[in-house]
């Protein structure tokens, strides 16, 4: 890799890496402010803000963003995470100076018009009415809510309608005020760029840019619910999440491994016995989600009223007997998945992008490439042995489940069965 980091007086990171053989690049500012920085009465701001963004600036009408980028052939986009919002475009290599001025430009100067916030609520307010009628998107949020209850590491993103639609100009304005200060801002780029020239323009840019420090954030702390809610659809939705280790925890890459194996796929444990062997659902997966101070595995599935006790007492099952028997080969072939997936995400200078962003922001560096592979080749059967036995002991968990639920077995019975 060519990887390059500098990072300005005032705190601002700025970490490229060039692609040899491509015309294009990809670069983005990445803030560490998101949903989990939020108060209570402030749940979806930091989303409200992402759309914002983008609907003009001192420089720039809401078109002239658009019009900028997409007259040279690019595109611009946007994303609110629990722990970031980001602001990112991809453009051909002549084009990498102007893309970085209009991304900074939405970023620090935006006018926040009353009327394009009163247009912009309504959009948002469809979104979360959208997302409200997708059982298979609005459960992962009442999973995260029930793992985390009463904090804000457990708020939705989008926020709720009431909250939504209350914001006024001077709550976005002091957000940005309070969470937009250049130590929390990374400006990472990849593909066809040129660092000496991407710092300079950035000293230009940002290098007046003063803000206070952080504030301190809440604490993630996992407590385990239920949420159930009774709904007269087709399906069954089931999500059961089990407490994982963080990006920063020695287990992480075993659970990674693990939740691979375990449902990671479609030669996977869960995949294999409760789709192909039993017929119980059209899709079931496992995957491992891990932030900051925190992480959650989590097992979804959709299936029938009739069939989700036999669903949910399979898949225990399953978890029980990946602590016992885990094979060689399951665990190679899962690492050969990670890496595998690893490679082909840094085909693209987004990818690359994201993930010296996303580094920068945990560890304050980007590692080679080759250290990440070999601490995936580290993991061997013992250590994920090791993980699923401490996750079937110890774990605690969370449910949600979504649509006619009347008959599907409670978080206690799940777990009862899981211990025995």
């Amino acid at each position: 890799m060519n990887t390059e980091l500098t990072t300005l007086s005032n705190g601002l990171r700025i970490v490229t890496e060039a692609m040899p053989g491509l015309e294009s690049a990809s670069i983005g500012i990445w803030i560490t402010a998101g949903a989990r920085h939020e108060l209570p009465e402030q749940n979806g701001i930091a989303h409200f803000l992402e759309h914002m963004a983008f609907k003009g600036t001192q420089r720039r009408t809401a078109l002239q963003i658009a019009e900028q980028i997409e007259d040279v052939g690019g595109y611009v986009n946007a994303y609110t995470s629990r722990e970031t919002t980001a602001f990112y475009a991809r453009v051909l290599r002549a084009d990498v100076l102007l893309a970085l001025d209009v991304i900074s430009d939405i970023v620090l100067n935006p006018v926040f018009d009353p009327a394009e916030i009163e247009m912009e609520r309504h959009v948002i307010l469809q979104e979360i009415g959208q997302a409200l009628d997708t059982p298979d998107d609005i459960i992962f949020d009442w999973l995260q809510e029930a793992a985390f209850p009463d904090q804000a590491f457990g708020r939705t993103i989008l926020g709720p309608a009431e909250r939504v639609s209350g914001f006024r100009r001077a709550d976005l304005m002091g957000f940005v005020g309070e969470h937009y200060g250049p130590g929390r801002m990374i400006l990472a780029a990849a593909g066809a760029v040129d660092h000496a020239a991407i710092v300079a323009a950035a000293e230009q840019i940002f290098g007046g840019l003063r803000g206070a420090a952080a504030p301190p954030i809440q604490p993630a702390l996992w407590k385990g619910r239920e949420r159930r809610e009774i709904k007269a659809l087709e399906q069954v939705h089931f999500a059961m999440g089990f407490e994982g280790p963080s990006v920063r925890d020695a287990a992480f890459y075993p659970s990674q491994v693990y939740t691979t194996a375990l449902g990671g796929g479609m030669s996977s444990r869960l995949f294999q016995k409760i789709r192909e062997e039993r017929g119980l659902c059209y899709s079931i997966f496992a995957q491992a989600g891990a932030f900051d101070d925190a992480g959650m595995i989590t097992i979804y599935a959709g299936t029938s009223a009739e069939e989700v006790g036999e669903l949910c007492n399979l898949t225990i099952d399953e978890l029980k007997r990946a602590a016992d028997d885990m094979s060689e080969a399951e665990v190679a072939r899962a690492k050969a998945q990670m890496k595998a997936g690893l490679l082909m995400g840094l085909e693209s200078p987004s990818g690359r992008a994201e993930r010296m962003a996303r580094y920068i922001a945990i560890w304050g560096r980007v590692p080679d490439l080759a250290e990440t592979i070999a601490q995936i080749e580290a993991v061997n059967r013992a250590a994920v042995a090791e993980f699923a036995a401490g996750l079937r002991a110890h774990s605690s968990t969370a449910l949600a489940l979504y649509g006619p639920v009347a008959a599907a077995p409670g978080l206690a019975d799940l777990q009862g069965r899981l211990v025995a």
